[in-house]
């Protein structure tokens, strides 16, 4: 079933006989449009792209299934215009991705119930198919040669900030537009930051150094993020490497279709909890990836959401202790109809340089 049809098949559940799409990410998803301005209008009996006139060429090569709808005036009017031909009463507007300002702008001008919608592309996109896998894989596979390169950069005397680029560099060498999102390189006490984007820090001699990076490869992201030491660790540190590798593989080796993401979570929380550690392990055990670096679903001991072949999800947990570093090892996998299969390999031992 084609993706215009299954937004299609929701109109009668949500009592509405139009969509207009305006997220980046969504709009993207629905017509393979790359460039930067544009809308998706979505009826019963039609598809229309509207965009300007730099991107009218662009729209009819990349969006096959639409009508191309070049606006002269402003989107909402083009949109209003649409709406009366296509005779729509009830045109749902995605709410996380509309503000308040745009609202207004459409509400002026649409003769149409505006119905706000919640999550509907995102649920669409919750199931990858085969060729959005393929290219998960690839961008996995960069990933993963970025990491070995690495390996051997890495030294006392640079900056977190050169490992960033170095890292870069590579993985756009290797065919990524770019990374997938601010690369991540946490050196010594930095390593208890989840989030220590690259500084200017220089990694010394003892330092554990946590790397989170990805390919963004084809419109979709990779994410892969491994600790290493540089130098002999603290023994402290060196437990807790251990803490987190069995918990990732415990992980690793438990998820599959059917569980919930709170099942999902539980494998690698209730394991670093046992060993003493659970005040340090603050965020979820892992998330969807995609279009997007964080996207549904969510492993997660808030979600619900049942775990389907197809989904694509990080496998995550980290200790983080302040004042002395932490770790993270992260994978990405996909769901299959037994259990899930890795995208990512690299060696996940604790490496000494």
């Amino acid at each position: 079933m084609d993706k215009i049809q299954k937004v299609r098949d929701s109109f009668e559940k949500l009592g509405i006989d139009g969509l207009l799409i305006t997220s980046a990410y969504n709009r993207r998803y629905i017509s393979n449009f790359t460039g930067s301005s544009g809308v998706v209008l979505i009826s019963k009996d039609a598809a229309k792209f509207i965009t300007d006139f730099r991107y009218v060429e662009q729209a009819a090569k990349q969006c096959e299934g639409f009508d191309i709808v070049k606006h002269t005036g402003t989107i909402p009017e083009e949109v209003a215009l649409l709406v009366k031909n296509l005779g729509i009463k009830r045109l749902g507007f995605e709410q996380e991705h509309l503000t308040y300002a745009s609202f207004k702008n459409y509400e002026g001008v649409v003769d149409a119930e505006l119905v706000p919608v919640s999550g509907l592309i995102e649920k669409i996109r919750l199931i990858k198919t085969d060729a959005e896998i393929k290219i998960l894989k690839e961008a996995a596979e960069i990933a993963d040669a970025a990491y070995t390169h690495i390996l051997q950069f890495i030294r006392p005397g640079i900056s977190e900030l050169d490992v960033s680029n170095e890292l870069e560099f590579f993985m756009r060498k290797a065919g990524a537009t770019s990374s997938s999102f601010d690369i991540i390189v946490a050196s010594g006490t930095r390593s208890a930051l989840p989030h220590g984007v690259a500084s200017d820090k220089i990694i010394e001699k003892g330092d554990f150094v946590t790397l989170d990076f990805g390919a963004y490869y084809k419109g979709y992201v990779s994410d892969i993020t491994r600790t290493l030491a540089v130098g002999e660790p603290d023994a402290k540190l060196k437990e807790i490497y251990e803490i987190v590798l069995g918990a990732q593989q415990l992980g690793m080796a438990g998820i599959k279709p059917g569980m919930t993401g709170r099942e999902a979570d539980a494998l690698t929380r209730d394991y670093i909890s046992a060993k003493g550690y659970g005040d340090y392990f603050g965020h979820s055990t892992g998330h969807g990836i995609g279009l997007e670096v964080h996207e549904g679903p969510a492993l997660s001991f808030k979600s619900d959401l049942k775990l389907e072949p197809g989904m694509v999800v990080t496998v995550e947990p980290g200790i983080y202790i302040p004042g002395l570093g932490g770790v993270r090892i992260e994978d990405d996998t996909v769901i299959t109809e037994k259990g899930n299969e890795s995208l990512t390999h690299s060696t996940k031992e604790l490496i000494i340089l």
